[in-house]
């Protein structure tokens, strides 16, 4: 069973996706703060990393950088799950480290897919 780490502060995105991806047979590892989620990637190893950009405290583009910097988290794709939305914000997200970019809200009936995609593919 494919393992996602999501990094996200607001509980009803978590329920979500959660509910969504578990449904497909995809367990959810949740985190409330990019340092939560930094400290919870390295115990977890995790197929993937859904990150929200806009975290109180340490942001979604810092978090991609450190776990970039961690030689052991290096190869897990991060994703940017993100309301993030205006020109330039995809950009930002893959400059900042991000393997690629899902907007919110997600679409509920593609959402899995595209995070299988993204596992299959790897970093």
């Amino acid at each position: 069973m494919p393992k996602v780490l999501y990094i996200e502060d607001k509980t009803d995105n978590r329920l979500l996706v959660r509910r969504v991806l578990m449904a497909e047979d995809i367990d959810v590892v949740e985190a409330e703060s990019a340092e939560q989620g930094i400290s919870l990637a390295q115990q977890e190893m995790p197929d993937l990393i859904l990150m929200d950009i806009n975290m109180p405290g340490k942001d979604g583009y810092s978090a991609t950088f450190d776990i970039r910097q961690m030689p052991m988290l290096d190869h897990i794709p991060v994703i940017a799950l993100t309301a993030n939305v205006m020109k330039g914000d995809k950009e930002r997200s893959l400059d900042a480290g991000c393997d690629g970019y899902i907007p919110k809200p997600i679409d509920v009936d593609r959402f899995p897919m595209e995070v299988m995609n993204f596992i299959r593919k790897g970093r």
